[in-house]
């Protein structure tokens, strides 16, 4: 009797729970996300378990205190980049939870982290590539766990918010890097220097039959090398990978219609999107997006899958890759115009067959007006165009090096983690040089992931043969900076999208200091058109030119004490210098 009842209990009991088994699988409806905790101490299990194979370590700190974490995966131990690169591989950069109320890549890298280490044919493919994970990015914004804020979103049942501790959007971050993670992550970045950045999402927008769809570096802000080798290898691999695996792809479904039909266009990111920034640097960059209305389950499994495949295409593509890197990076050396923004071509490049659903119009439950509607019962496939390519819209030659005063330290800051190299001058240094003034510009009237951005600027240009750089100058030689060329260009050149100066980081150039009384300069300003008579030319070409000016005392007042010695010789001069000169050796 005893013993019955003791097999009935051992019966009735549940079966213990595998090791490292994530709350995503042991939930039956696999509509749960691991939590913070559970994800760290996930990795901290499974690198306490295979030590020869994986690496936990802290990268730096976030703005919730806690720190940045990057998991290394190796075959062989090899868990540093220069080690890495010696033997050939390729490195395969994952990071998630940038948003984390979109945690798929959150638990599907949890689970594939595991599954690598657990299958001899998984295993040896690290053998050729080594993988780098940030298991949580926004750690702030994943500890603000809520069910309410992914209204349009079906699933997981909690989940993170968008914005971290200071309410920032760190996928429009990392050229301002306002937030701790942001530098942290730059730091990282520019250690490993990977060669494929995957950054895992989730979409919002139209309806489709989709599970996922794919955001890569726009193929012509790349260099050439990258450009062809990812148009023509890398994204047909994928696609082909992820439909064996039974998951039809798509580009990222963006239009400028009501719906899918009017046409896909590429997502054109510039630097402060995470693959924007990766192609600064000859990285190419991916932003995965599963469909925000399909269940929590299927959108772990198609993230696991793509990035499995991923690292089977890397691997099995790596010399290619590292063909394409290695010319990228040798065509940056000797490149001097560069791009500063960009447009979408309005000609399709091509089309593709959609698997979308038919939309129609009905009337709103709650205003009674039409309101869009996407009808499940009616899939179809048809092709629609896709918009892909790009041109630039403005651009710039490279000088010799950019001069900043010291008193930018923030902007030397952001250069130095970004992989800038600066030279301190230690003694003044005589040479020609080009300098910028601000003669327009445009301001958002909102904020904007905390600044007021500039752009459209106007500026001129006044060259001066012998300028004289005081002592404690810093110079960023262009011919010194390997990777790190565009991005100096494109963050110090103030015409670029996301410029330094577009972020508001020389704002207090743009405020005048010093001013007059108008009845006072009346008599300076009449006596100096009297001995300046070419300025009074100037002026009266002007309001010849202009009839506001011309019906305005006190605008031509200003226009004078702006065209004479009085006038402050720092309002609106870009402080940053295009030095043209000979430069001292190192």
């Amino acid at each position: 009797m005893l013993f019955a009842s003791l097999l009935l209990a051992a019966t009735l009991a549940p079966a213990p729970t595998p090791p490292l088994t994530t709350p995503f699988e042991r939930d039956p409806q696999h509509n749960t996300t691991a939590t913070y905790a559970e994800c760290l101490a996930f990795y901290k299990e499974l690198a306490a378990a295979n030590p020869a194979t994986v690496q936990l370590r802290t990268a730096g700190l976030t703005d919730s205190g806690q720190p940045l974490h990057e998991l290394v995966l190796s075959a062989d131990g090899t868990f540093e980049p220069a080690a890495s690169r010696a033997k050939g591989r390729p490195i395969l950069f994952i990071q998630n939870g940038i948003h984390p109320g979109e945690p798929e890549g959150i638990d599907a890298s949890m689970m594939l982290a595991r599954d690598l280490l657990r299958d001899k044919k998984s295993l040896a493919l690290l053998s050729k590539v080594t993988v780098v994970i940030i298991p949580a990015y926004n750690i702030d914004g994943m500890l603000n766990r809520n069910s309410t804020t992914r209204v349009n979103q079906n699933g997981p049942r909690a989940y993170g918010f968008r914005g971290n501790a200071r309410h920032l959007d760190l996928n429009r971050d990392f050229v301002k890097q306002d937030s701790r993670n942001a530098r942290s992550f730059a730091a990282l970045f520019q250690r490993w220097r990977p060669e494929v950045f995957v950054d895992t999402h989730t979409s919002n927008g139209a309806d489709y039959q989709y599970t996922i769809t794919l955001i890569p570096s726009q193929h012509d802000k790349l260099a050439p090398a990258l450009g062809t080798y990812l148009q023509g290898q890398l994204l047909p691999a994928l696609y082909a990978g992820m439909a064996q695996k039974s998951w039809p792809m798509t580009p990222y479904v963006d239009f400028e219609g009501e719906t899918p039909e009017s046409g896909l266009r590429a997502f054109l990111e510039s630097p402060r999107y995470s693959t924007g920034y990766a192609a600064l640097f000859n990285s190419i960059g991916f932003m995965p997006e599963t469909h925000m209305l399909k269940a929590f389950g299927p959108r772990v499994r198609a993230t696991y899958d793509l990035l499995l495949t991923y690292l089977q295409t890397v691997a099995a593509q790596a010399p290619a890759l590292l063909a394409a890197r290695a010319e990228a990076d040798r065509a940056l050396a000797a490149q001097t115009r560069f791009a500063l923004a960009w447009t979408g071509r309005d000609t399709a490049s091509g089309t593709l067959q959609f698997r979308g659903y038919e939309a129609g119009h009905k009337p709103s439950a709650v205003s009674g007006q039409p309101r869009l509607y996407y009808d499940r019962s009616r899939p179809y496939v048809r092709p629609v165009p896709f918009y892909n390519d790009a041109r630039p819209t403005a651009g710039a030659t490279a000088p010799v090096a950019y001069a900043i005063p010291a008193a930018w330290g923030e902007v030397l800051d952001n250069l130095r983690r970004n992989g800038v190299v600066l030279r301190e001058l230690t003694q003044p240094l005589t040479g020609p040089a080009e300098a910028y003034r601000f003669e327009d510009y445009k301001t958002s009237p909102r904020p904007y992931e905390g600044h007021y951005l500039h752009s459209q600027a106007r500026l001129s240009t006044s060259r001066e043969a012998a300028l004289t750089l005081p002592a404690g100058t810093y110079l960023a030689v262009l011919a010194e900076q390997g990777p790190a060329a565009r991005y100096l260009v494109e963050t110090l050149e103030p015409q670029a999208t996301d410029s330094f100066f577009a972020w508001g980081f020389f704002d207090s150039v743009l405020q005048q200091k010093e001013h007059y009384s108008d009845y006072v300069f009346e008599d300076l300003a009449a006596d100096f058109l009297a001995q300046n008579p070419a300025v009074r030319q100037q002026l009266d070409a002007a309001k010849k030119a202009d009839p506001a000016l011309a019906a305005s005392g006190p605008a031509q007042l200003e226009w004078v004490y702006q065209h004479s010695p009085y006038a402050e010789p720092g309002y609106r001069r870009y402080p940053v210098l295009r030095w043209l000169g000979a430069v001292p050796r190192p």
